[in-house]
Formats: structure tokens, sequence, C-alpha cells
């Protein structure tokens, strides 16, 4: 049975899902065995045509938008290009982090060219499990909201990797020892990564839109082991 999506916002011109860590935005020539994403869910979903305005990662869970018609996909991914939509995240990361912190480091596109990337961010909730890793007799956690004000790819995933408290369950950038105890301990091997909240001026109707995104279960999960309560 296919997966149905949850739809967060839906007029004439646009239409925002919540991605479920682990699907795809569109098929993909290195994942050639998949057979479910989200761009052909959708369309069977809602029998129309719709194209994705932007991109989340495939382990990123949260809001994804797509456009309805070509004129409003192209409008909207100039917003997007241009820095104008507000974005903000949840991730659960290793470590206490600060209560907050900006993180202005540049990063590399594939070509070796640097792109200045922006990222501010608070910190929610700790938590210090009982549990070891290497010489350290417990295991410390962080709850952040993240804003990055630059759209660069992975960018969110390399400056938690960059000021050393990286995204659980990011098996590129991230710490495999915590990883792998993920794994080990509470079967959990999801990229604790959700895109919770878009703001941006809609193309067509120029209203201020805002969208939410409820946690999925893993992060859920995740978060009840931690003890925290779920941020509003």
């Amino acid at each position: 049975m296919p997966l149905f999506l949850e739809i967060l916002f839906r007029d004439e011109y646009l239409i925002a899902i919540n991605k479920p860590h682990g699907l795809l935005v569109h098929r993909s020539s290195i994942a050639r065995d998949v057979n479910e994403f989200a761009l052909q869910l959708l369309k069977n979903q809602i029998n129309q045509w719709v194209n994705p305005v932007h991109r989340i990662d495939r382990k990123t869970a949260g809001i994804l938008v797509f456009a309805l018609d070509k004129e409003t996909e192209k409008a909207m991914q100039q917003q997007f290009a241009e820095n104008k939509v507000q974005k903000k995240y949840l991730a659960i990361v290793r470590g206490h982090t600060p209560g907050q912190q900006e993180i202005d480091y540049p990063l590399r596109k594939e070509n070796g060219t640097l792109q200045d990337a922006f990222t501010a961010y608070t910190t929610l909730q700790w938590a210090e499990l009982d549990v070891a890793l290497g010489p350290h007799p417990t295991s410390r956690y962080s709850l952040v909201e993240a804003k990055p004000t630059t759209g660069r790819m992975h960018q969110l995933r390399k400056h938690f990797s960059h000021i050393f408290h990286p995204i659980i369950g990011d098996r590129t950038h991230g710490c495999n020892k915590q990883n792998r105890m993920f794994k080990q301990n509470w079967e959990m091997d999801t990229m604790l990564l959700h895109a919770s909240e878009l703001s941006f001026q809609h193309p067509v109707t120029q209203m201020q839109i805002h969208i939410k995104a409820p946690l999925q279960q893993e992060f859920l999960r995740v978060m009840q082991l931690m003890g925290w309560q779920k941020p509003d």
C-alpha cells in the first residue's frame, strides 16, 4: 500500500507536505533501487501535476513545498534562491551546546568554490543519559532550533559537525560511534533533523504564509528517551 503523505498546506498554487525521514524527494540516479519518492506519491495522491520548489535531504523530515503550476514554481524557487524564505529546523545533536550560537562558516561546493553559509541556533533542552561511550561514563545531548539564513547543501549537517556537535544519525558528517550506539541500544538509525517551520510571502496572493510540521515518530521516540517535552 502506498505511503499516504500528510498535507500541511494547500491552495490552488502551492501544496506542502510533512515528508517522512528516509523518503527521497524525487527519483535519483544514486538510489535506483528506490520505488517510492515524494514527487510521484504526491502526484498520485492528489491526481495533479506537482513539482518541488526546494529540496531537503532524503534523511531529513519535515516541510517540503511543491508548486501546482510552472509560474508559481519559478517564483517560489526564486524566493528560496534569494534566501527570502525563513526556515526553522529541529535537531538532536551530540553534547551540550551553548544556549545560543551563530555559525558563520563558508562551505565548499563540489567544484571547490567556497560559499558563504550562516546558521543561528538556540538550545531548547539538554539531556544526560547514564550510557557510557568511550572514556565517558555518561552521554550528553541537546535539542536545538536552527535558523539557516543561507541554503547550502547539507548546511546544518556540516555546520553542527564543524562545531563538534554533530547531528545524531548523520552518517556522512556525524559521529560513527554515536550512530552505532543508537543503533545497538535503541534500534534507531534515523537522522534526527526535522524541517519544522517555513514562512514566506505567497508569490500569487501576496499573503504571508507560515507552515509548521509535527515531528515524526522516530524523532519523538528519541525525545521521550531523553525525557524532553515537545517544543511548542
